[in-house]
């Protein structure tokens, strides 16, 4: 087992090496390798276009590489794709289902393109298992996005798939609703579902097990969260000031200074942070002794290394 599924003793339900594929003659995935184990979820991040989505189909059969091999599921992902398929399901970031059917009809509805046997104990069952007993006879249409999102998810474990792929899932949908959902993907992967989630919500990352960073094709950084954080070998000081126009003022003087790689604002505060902590130190040194000015040696977050890393990934489209 390699060292990117080595805290799951279980199987690796995903091991490839070298996925690549091109579309119009531009590469959206660039020699990616992976391993995922059973029962993890997995979290994969990057700016839009950079690749999370082609590279989730990639690897679970769902599209062939124009290079690269391995298993899914333990199939081979060339040769045996339509058997990995069967055992998937997948949530797309738009609401797919029926509006004008109600959540009750939409589920029968899928059951019978599973040909599920015994369609209607499936249906009530998933229905009792998603807490959607109360809504059951609701016209889809009318449900909330959180709601929508509840039953879009039900669709797609009805079937007891082994691998569920989720692709922007809680886009558009309250914090409340995004809490609930991450608590249904951590009770089903603690019954042994393995996930791979693309999200942009760094909160949702840290709720991963493992987590990767694509940018324009090509694998920056992958590991739990504290790991990859401590990988990016960033330094972070957090500057407060008087008013939010001092602080954007010392936002745009240090933008572009020696030693200086992000600036990034949060709220009252700026992120400032590079990779060379001594040349970090000596580009602030000018504005430690500002009294108007409140400076505070932090760690980095997840996502002061995410901008870095977007900040310095080639786009594939130049």
């Amino acid at each position: 087992m390699t060292d990117d599924a080595a805290s799951f003793d279980g199987e690796l339900v995903i091991d490839v090496e070298g996925l690549t594929k091109s579309f119009g003659g531009r590469k959206v995935v660039d020699n990616v390798d992976m391993q995922v184990a059973k029962g993890e979820i997995y979290g994969f991040l990057g700016p839009n276009g950079s690749g999370k989505t082609t590279t989730i189909r990639l690897l679970c059969g769902l599209l062939t590489p124009d290079a690269g091999h391995g298993t899914c599921l333990g199939y081979d992902i060339l040769t045996e794709s339509p058997r990995i398929k069967l055992q998937v399901g997948y949530m797309t970031q738009k609401f797919s289902l029926y509006e004008d059917l109600s959540i009750r009809e939409n589920l029968d509805f899928v059951a019978r393109i599973y040909e599920l046997p015994n369609r209607h104990g499936a249906v009530e069952e998933t229905i009792a298992k998603l807490n959607l007993t109360g809504r059951a006879d609701q016209l889809a249409g009318s449900l909330s996005g959180g709601w929508k999102q509840r039953l879009a998810l039900a669709s797609c474990i009805m079937h007891k798939p082994k691998l569920l792929l989720l692709d922007e899932p809680t886009a558009g949908v309250d914090p409340k609703a995004r809490r609930e959902f991450w608590d249904e993907i951590h009770e089903l992967a603690a019954g042994g579902l393995t996930v791979l989630v693309s999200t942009h919500y760094m909160d949702e990352a840290e709720r991963c097990n493992k987590i990767c960073y694509l940018a324009y094709g090509h694998l920056l950084a992958r590991g739990t969260a504290t790991e990859v954080i401590a990988q990016s070998g960033l330094a972070t000081w957090t500057v407060s000031g008087p008013s939010p126009r001092r602080v954007r003022q010392l936002a745009h003087d240090l933008t572009g200074k020696s030693g200086v790689d992000m600036v990034a604002p949060f709220g009252a505060t700026l992120h400032v942070s590079g990779l060379d902590p001594a040349a970090l130190e000596r580009a602030i040194a000018p504005w430690r002794s500002d009294s108007d000015l409140s400076w505070r040696q932090d760690e980095p977050t997840l996502e002061d290394v995410f901008i870095l890393m977007m900040n310095k990934a080639p786009d594939n489209f130049s």
